[in-house]
């Protein structure tokens, strides 16, 4: 019998996250120039929401409804469940637990990159308007995180400065001026930038967790002075959110592949566009917390752990309510 070879689980660009951890740990002088990660973070937004507007091109949106509001709800509910947990269990301040509600309440775009690689690698197909979702779930989740927290505190002041950084910040505009240009263009004239936008995507997906893996790897000592409750909630959110997530997708009509994009989205957790919000109307709150959190705990266990999990568990659902 022909020798097959063994699939590795795990997505090539995960390597390039690891290889920057591992960069950091040796202290290596590694380092992406500050105007570059910038520029990659820009392509990457611009690129899923290109790719999300072509793709509502080609179907009516009005269909789309009861699906946006189901996402849209699940936004919602995922800071309403944090929220007390990280109250009562963990014990946090309202600050910090608003802090930290509000970073698992967004998504993270990188995460659902990493997922959409994984699902190409696999030959799985996904639902085309997915991108669409990334930009409906930015906001909600830091919205009503940041209301927990003056709600339990009775001050509301700074509700308006952080709304309009959510609405207006670089991440939403970018991922919904991507599906304005995307949906109004329509395949015909994105023919001209596909190469760019499409064909690069992800070798500088690669690049972009280069940098993650420094970042996480500065950030490991932060860790280690974290709470034991901490890192598990920063492993077990996840996983609640992500299963709800797929469970929404399979009840909406999702693909098994967009229902596990769906979940890795819910299982995500921001560190770009929450942390800015953040700061603005929650400066009490401790940032390291959330940051070490979301960026040291969530994100690695997902683009490793999470999504291969949110994929079997669609595929299971599919099986079974087949």
């Amino acid at each position: 019998m022909p020798h097959r070879p063994v699939r590795n689980p795990m997505d090539v660009v995960v390597y390039f996250f690891i290889l920057g951890v591992l960069a950091r740990l040796v202290r290596s002088d590694l380092r992406l120039p500050g105007a570059l990660y910038e520029t990659l973070s820009i392509y990457l937004l611009l690129a899923i929401g290109l790719k999300g507007g072509l793709e509502m091109a080609r179907q009516p949106v009005a269909g789309l409804v009861p699906q946006i509001a189901a996402v849209l709800a699940l936004g919602v509910l995922v800071p309403l469940v944090a929220f007390p947990v990280l109250r009562r269990l963990g014990r946090f301040n309202a600050y910090d637990a608003g802090a930290l509600a509000a970073h698992y309440g967004s998504v993270s775009v990188v995460t659902f990159a990493v997922g959409v690689a994984y699902l190409a690698d696999r030959g799985i197909a996904y639902d085309p308007h997915l991108p669409l979702f990334v930009a409906l779930l930015e906001a909600p989740g830091i919205v009503v995180g940041v209301l927990l927290a003056h709600l339990a505190t009775a001050h509301r002041a700074d509700l308006g400065p952080a709304t309009r950084e959510v609405l207006l910040g670089k991440s939403v505009l970018l991922l919904v001026g991507g599906l304005a240009i995307g949906w109004i263009a329509g395949p015909q004239r994105i023919g001209e930038i596909e190469a760019l936008f499409f064909g690069l995507f992800k070798g500088v997906l690669a690049l972009f967790l280069v940098e993650l893996g420094l970042v996480v790897g500065d950030r490991l000592r932060d860790l280690r002075r974290a709470s034991a409750f901490l890192v598990g909630f920063g492993v077990l959110m996840p996983v609640v959110a992500g299963t709800a997530g797929v469970l929404t997708g399979v009840a909406i009509g999702l693909t098994p592949g967009g229902a596990a994009l769906l979940g890795t989205l819910a299982g995500s957790a921001s560190y770009i566009a929450a942390p800015a919000a953040v700061r603005i109307a929650l400066p009490q709150a401790n940032p390291a917390l959330a940051l070490t959190a979301a960026l040291g705990v969530t994100f690695p266990f997902n683009i490793t752990l999470g999504i291969p999990l949110y994929l079997a568990t669609a595929q299971y659902l599919e099986a079974y309510t087949r």
